[in-house]
């Protein structure tokens, strides 16, 4: 079981990998906490893009040697591979950790995956801690290895211009890593993000057959797409394909009133409300595609 000191540690990394949404694709964001031999942290650290150091080796240089002896708290099954940096799970061993607990097992781990080779190591491995709550940030990394697609977001603003939501919508753009704008074309959310030879931004429009446009959209290496504007032809081209719809309803304090076509009907058939959020000039909903269990 995880200790109190433990599940801190993790929330904290569920924060910190947060860092990496929008750089890390096509590899996961992910957020490392490392606790000495008393249960008090001592290094972080997250992964940023392809190319560079993974979460758990930040972690374990900021913490050095206090890492002997103590535990290793991270969002995602330790990697048990050499690409482009070493394997995460070795470098754990020569640390010499005691502990290492994981919330979101890796299904690309190579061979019988880190958490084995950690255990026959004799290092002590937990499993599925706190695992909802990190597949807040992992999930859409997930999804796009699921099904062979990115994760699609639209956002508009409904019975408003929506030029003037372009800096609400720039906190947006930062956390995807393409977004499809208003007049079609794509760009990188965070122009020159992302590691070299890793991420490309497609360089024609997406066309008019939807699965062509998924594949050119996943082979350039983007786990998460942004979808702009409520007359986007590309939210109607991948209408299917939307998993979360974000829209920013207008009106004002305190008699605060919804306008503009389909303000009544803005949450789409067959998506699931997930987040409300008042502000001074409008209200932003948030829905996800439902699921049968829901």
């Amino acid at each position: 079981m995880a200790t109190p000191n433990e599940l801190t540690a993790m929330r904290r990394a569920i924060a910190i990998s947060a860092q990496g949404l929008g750089t890390t694709s096509p590899n996961p964001p992910v957020g490392c906490v490392i606790l000495d031999r008393d249960g008090v942290p001592v290094g972080e650290g997250y992964h940023l893009r392809k190319g560079d150091h993974h979460a758990e080796v930040n972690a374990l240089t900021a913490a050095g040697e206090r890492a002997e002896g103590g535990t290793a708290v991270v969002t995602l099954e330790p990697c048990n591979h050499h690409g482009r940096t070493p394997p995460c799970r070795q470098a754990l061993i020569d640390a010499k950790v005691s502990r290492v607990l994981m919330a979101v097992m890796d299904p690309t781990s190579r061979g019988e995956g880190g958490a084995v080779v950690l255990e026959q190591a004799g290092i002590e491995v937990e499993r599925g801690v706190l695992e909802q709550e990190a597949l807040l940030v992992l999930g859409p990394w997930l999804h796009s290895l699921h099904t062979g697609r990115p994760y699609i977001t639209w956002a508009y603003s409904a019975g408003a211009d929506e030029d003037d939501r372009d800096q609400v919508l720039a906190e947006l753009r930062r956390t995807h890593d393409l977004v499809i704008r208003r007049d079609g074309t794509v760009e990188e959310g965070v122009p020159g993000s992302h590691g070299e030879d890793s991420f490309r931004v497609p360089l024609s429009l997406l066309g008019d057959e939807p699965g062509k446009a998924l594949h050119a959209l996943n082979e350039s290496g983007a786990r998460t797409v942004l979808i702009e504007g409520s007359s986007n032809e590309a939210a109607q081209l991948l209408a299917d394909a939307v998993d979360r719809v974000i829209i920013d309803l207008p009106g004002t304090r305190p008699s605060f009133s919804l306008t503009g076509p389909g303000a009544e009907s803005a949450v789409l058939d067959g998506f699931w409300l997930t987040d409300v959020k008042p502000s001074d000039s409008h209200v932003r909903l948030t829905a996800e595609r439902a699921t049968r269990d829901q």
